[in-house]
């Protein structure tokens, strides 16, 4: 299950030590803490991922002091729009139908999506067609689910709070396959909790569905912050930090083409 809004973890002591001031700008990031390799959070209450380290990265390049607020992740936009978060960084595409409603950074990474299935699966993954009339699960309120229901015809979409319950139902058998971002399958199967699972295959994106890559999302209007993360999206990859923190989590460039 995931968190609540209420539970704040800090980010003022990493702050600090970058020597950022008291009156520096106060940014809540909503974070849902359940997407490894991107953002997770631990039993004891620690954030971590490529997310997370971003963030921290960003709000010391732009010496703002920020804190991480664990959010649902079908929450995320509303509760921008209510004013109990000022950004989200949590993997969210940059997409024509959210620009309606939030505004966004530039991109920060962009990844393709891809699907994954049993190891045993009789599919060779040659084409998609593949996938007609076969029972697919992916997490609520994703361009992944988009895709699926837009790009794969025939099937019957299950949808999920989270990519947890998704990998159970895969896992169990009760879905044929799932669909999510490539790199998310990816570091599953690797893990000791994804060895019942392959991937199939890797999906070429659609703009107008997966948009151009996962920026920080802000309140409609408030293009002085969106502005503000982009010149420090720019910084990092300048001064080296964004490949120091890509080089920790990944062994290919996670931000994709210029």
């Amino acid at each position: 299950m995931r968190l609540t809004t209420k539970f704040v973890i800090t980010a003022a002591a990493a702050m600090l030590a970058c020597g950022v001031a008291s009156a520096a700008e106060k940014i809540r990031i909503g974070i849902d803490g359940a997407y490894p390799p991107f953002n997770q959070l631990s039993a004891a209450g620690e954030l971590s991922g490529f997310d997370v380290d971003i963030s921290n990265a960003l709000c010391a390049e732009m010496k703002a002091d920020c804190e991480f607020v664990i959010q649902d992740w079908d929450g995320m936009i509303p509760a921008l729009i209510s004013n109990k978060i000022d950004a989200v960084v949590a993997s969210m595409s940059i997409t024509p139908d959210r620009l309606k409603k939030v505004d966004f950074s530039k991109k920060y990474y962009n990844t393709p999506p891809g699907v994954a299935v049993l190891k045993d699966s009789k599919l060779e993954g040659k084409d998609i067609s593949e996938l007609k009339g076969l029972t697919i699960g992916a997490q609520v309120s994703t361009t992944h689910a988009d895709y699926a229901e837009k790009m794969i015809p025939g099937i019957d979409l299950k949808l999920y709070p989270t990519p947890d319950e998704y990998k159970m139902e895969l896992e169990s058998g009760r879905v044929d396959a799932v669909i999510d971002d490539s790199v998310v399958l990816s570091d599953w199967i690797k893990s000791d909790a994804g060895t019942c699972c392959k991937m199939l295959m890797q999906l070429t994106p659609v703009p107008e569905i997966n948009g151009e890559g996962a920026g920080i999302a802000v309140k409609k209007g408030n293009t002085e912050l969106a502005n503000k993360l982009s010149d420090a999206i720019a910084a990092i990859r300048a001064n080296g930090k964004y490949k120091e923190i890509n080089d920790k989590y990944f062994d290919f460039d996670v931000y994709g083409g210029e």
